[in-house]
């Protein structure tokens, strides 16, 4: 509760959430138009900017880099009522400190925080706080995957990070096979992260913490170390955990009476960067014959320009309300991307049922005992009776 306010009279907030942003257009207008009326009855809007908006092309990622997208494609992002982009993620030091800061200014320039990269480490961790009606809301960014080179320093541009330490254990009698693999968060930057999102908490603010993290393009499957960071985040007083950069929908947790959102998938995503066409890069054209073998699925090619898993044209809009005496409820609004990689709402009754369906059954597969029981043409997500 914002510092300051009698007990009780915090005014109810709307905070939407969406998954990732990529934006290889001039103009993105036509891409955000069927979210935007939707998005438009929040009071703030969370979005994961997961590639650059920068005119730089000097490559600094030895991973597969992204393409740099056009700082007009903004525009759209602001006009669809975007309020704060996280940016810790993968892609964000692919040209480096000035993409990094090209992008932080255009994102300014159009009235929209950013949080999670910047010049140095301190400037990756200052947390995005926008107010509603005497409420502070703080959005921290923070990136759990690689490569390295993305990570911010002292002084070095990048990303806020946490490590996350991977061990592989081969399975019986089978060397060389596949091994059981277990992962789990370094425990300096774990306790690092931990301590910033609690001192935030202590200064008045209700806390979102936005991870960049997942198993990418499959479905269902949950990281240990997911469960470990997201826990951690509730623990020391965040309201809400959202979670992006698997490129496909991921269950959702109810934790202590606090929903963590384990990946929201795709919101609007056209890219050219990971098609492996005959002109591409050889890193890409690799990426793409590994795509297959690793994940098990060639893009649609009615659709050149989202090469992602087919079950990922199954999305969702996550909705966090924050009410009075701390507390907390959550709603998906469940959505489609259609044949021009639009995600569209879809009411339950035409297209909903299926995505909401879909939805409940990852959810279900994950391990995971979340209730989320329809209300209108949302899904509610049912958390009492995980109390704090």
């Amino acid at each position: 509760m914002t510092v300051g306010m009698a007990p009780g009279m915090a005014p109810t907030t709307t905070i939407m959430a969406t998954g990732d942003l990529v934006l290889e257009r001039e103009d993105a207008t036509s891409l955000l138009a069927a979210v935007a009326p939707v998005l438009a009855e929040a009071d703030v809007v969370i979005g994961q900017l997961e590639v650059p908006h920068t005119e730089a092309t000097a490559t600094m990622s030895s991973d597969v880099p992204a393409l740099p997208a056009p700082p007009s494609a903004l525009d759209a992002v602001a006009g669809a009522g975007f309020d704060v982009l996280t940016l810790a993620g993968n892609h964000v030091y692919d040209f480096g400190g000035e993409g990094i800061e090209d992008t932080r200014r255009h994102c300014r320039d159009r009235g929209m925080v950013t949080t999670g990269a910047g010049g140095d480490l301190v400037e990756a961790w200052q947390p995005a706080v926008v107010g509603h009606e005497g409420r502070k809301v703080a959005v921290l960014s923070v990136n759990c995957v690689g490569p390295r080179e993305s990570w911010a320093g002292s002084s070095k541009a990048g990303c806020a990070w946490i490590e996350v330490v991977t061990h592989y254990e081969p399975r019986g009698a089978n060397p060389g096979g596949p091994p059981r693999t277990y992962t789990f968060a370094e425990p300096r930057s774990l306790a690092a992260f931990s301590d910033r999102v609690a001192a935030q908490v202590a200064e008045g603010t209700d806390v979102i913490v936005a991870l960049h993290q997942g198993l990418v393009h499959q479905p269902v499957d949950i990281a240990q170390y997911q469960y470990e960071i997201a826990h951690a985040a509730i623990d020391a007083g965040a309201v809400a955990v959202i979670a992006h950069h698997a490129h496909i929908l991921k269950g959702i947790e109810a934790y202590r009476g606090r929903p963590i959102f384990h990946g929201l998938g795709n919101l609007a995503t056209v890219t050219h960067a990971l098609g492996g066409q005959p002109g591409d890069s050889p890193e890409r054209r690799a990426w793409a014959r590994e795509r297959i073998r690793l994940f098990g699925f060639s893009p649609d090619p009615a659709m050149p320009e989202y090469p992602f898993h087919p079950e990922s044209r199954n999305t969702a809009i996550a909705v966090i309300t924050l009410e009075a005496e701390g507390r907390v409820s959550a709603e998906v609004i469940p959505c489609w991307i259609d044949d021009d990689a639009r995600p569209v709402p879809v009411p339950r009754a035409d297209g909903g049922e299926a995505v909401g369906h879909y939805l409940q059954e990852i959810t279900r597969e994950a391990g995971l005992d979340t209730v989320l029981a329809w209300s209108g043409d949302r899904l509610t997500v049912q958390l009492e009776d995980h109390p704090r």
